[in-house]
């Protein structure tokens, strides 16, 4: 679902008519509320809002399933160090 312009809802209208507009986003809406021309806010049902941040820890989850299989190749291929090397690698770079 797309905004629109109707969704698009200046602060002081959206303080006047705050009642009507959560109507409007529990039946599938989503309102962004802009002050002095610039977007602010967005009004969207709880229930989608846990639903983004489910989809969030999701794609953090899968990110770091993807990162461990880039590890597990890096080692499949000889890829590897002594984590100590590493270490004073990377503090030696921090101090230049």
């Amino acid at each position: 679902m797309g905004i629109s312009t109707s969704d698009v809802v200046p602060f002081s209208l959206a303080r006047a008519n705050l009642s009507e507009l959560a109507e409007q986003v529990k039946a599938g809406a989503e309102k962004i509320i802009t002050k002095n021309g610039e977007s602010y806010i967005a009004l969207i049902d709880a229930k989608r809002l846990d639903y983004y941040h489910q989809l969030e820890h999701e794609r953090i989850h899968l990110l770091l399933i993807d990162e461990a299989n880039h590890g597990l190749d890096d080692i499949a291929a000889g890829r590897v160090q002594e984590a100590s090397e590493a270490i004073q690698r990377l503090q030696s770079l921090r101090r230049v």
